[in-house]
């Protein structure tokens, strides 16, 4: 019988538990889906503590890799055999076979292997909605980015310089410098040592950066406002150090009439149409070797409690895998 791993409780990672999952046979609009690479990602934290809360128990995980084993009713845009991937849900991809609904898959290209295609598609599609829809990067701007090592800010660094930005980046040591400089990074800050703050208006001649993308959350929200040009864009989109505390909204004003966004992938992969387009764009750049998704760690998905506890330990760069 297939294996998944489930949450009866949530908490730390110790909360993960190998079981047995039983799968059936695809309903109407359904195909069952066996895994060959399943990616991780830091949302899979906030679901396994409960900072997002979710009917318990669940599989988390919210993308994958697999072939389509079987059809259900009414599906004629796959074929069993297909190699196909998801990155926006729905949840329960820490498992090694499922049911999913046909129209949130996409057929992987020829040239992408599963773990490439596990790893990015999350991370690559909030990249593309961050960088062309949230904020639409054009050639010229100069912008900060938190966590640039990180899976989504290796892909944002390597996709904004294509696209024709200045990107500073914030990093947490030297050689996560190296690693972001290397994929387009322009100016690495080590957090550390340096403020982040100063280091923006020092680049930017005083004026500040049209958007700052900020997936830390509590340890970065109210330097990252400092960061910005009047009329600048504050996209919060994650909270890797904690929630952002309750904060007077005239601040925003006072900062230079500041916007202020919590955006999410699921809410621009909404349609079957936005995820085909999001998809697109993000399977081209990567054909096209302007974006190269490196999968610098994979762990068994059995031991994806060690998996989380590296991630949160700040122990991982880039993408990480767990493999069935």
């Amino acid at each position: 019988m297939p294996r998944a791993i489930r949450v009866h409780e949530t908490g730390g990672a110790d909360v993960l538990r190998w079981e047995e999952s039983e799968v059936g046979e695809p309903g109407p609009g359904e195909v069952r889906l066996r895994h060959s690479a399943v990616g991780l990602n830091f949302i899979d934290t906030y679901h396994r503590t409960g900072l997002y809360p979710l009917p318990l128990p669940f599989v988390p995980g919210l993308e994958a890799a697999g072939v389509v084993e079987a059809l259900g009713d009414g599906v004629t845009n796959l074929a069993t055999g297909d190699r196909v991937a998801y990155g926006a849900g729905p949840l329960g991809a820490y498992c090694e076979a499922r049911l999913m609904p046909a129209e949130r898959l996409v057929r992987i290209p020829s040239g992408v292997n599963d773990d490439t295609a596990a790893a990015m598609m999350l991370q690559g599609m909030t990249v593309e909605y961050l960088l062309r829809r949230t904020y639409r990067v054009r050639p010229g701007d100069t912008i900060l980015l938190h966590a640039a090592a990180g899976g989504v800010g290796l892909i944002a660094c390597q996709w904004a310089r294509h696209l024709g930005a200045t990107v500073i980046g914030t990093v947490g040591s030297d050689e996560k410098a190296e690693l972001a400089r290397a994929h387009g990074c322009d100016h690495p800050v080590v957090y550390t040592r340096e403020s982040f703050v100063d280091r923006v208006k020092e680049l930017t001649g005083g004026r500040g950066v049209p958007v700052v993308y900020d997936s830390v959350g509590k340890d970065t929200f109210a330097d990252s406002l400092e960061c910005l040009a009047p009329r600048g864009l504050m996209v919060s989109f994650g909270q890797s150090s904690g929630s952002v505390p309750p904060f007077e909204a005239g601040v925003l004003s006072a900062k230079g009439s500041l916007f202020l966004t919590r955006p999410t992938l699921m809410h621009y992969v909404a349609t079957r149409a936005e995820l085909e387009s999001s998809a697109a764009a993000l399977f081209g750049v990567v054909a096209d070797g302007h974006v190269k998704v490196e999968v610098r760690q994979t762990f068994p998905l059995a031991d994806a409690a060690e998996a989380h506890r590296a991630l949160e330990g700040r122990r991982t760069t880039g993408s990480t895998v767990l493999v069935p």
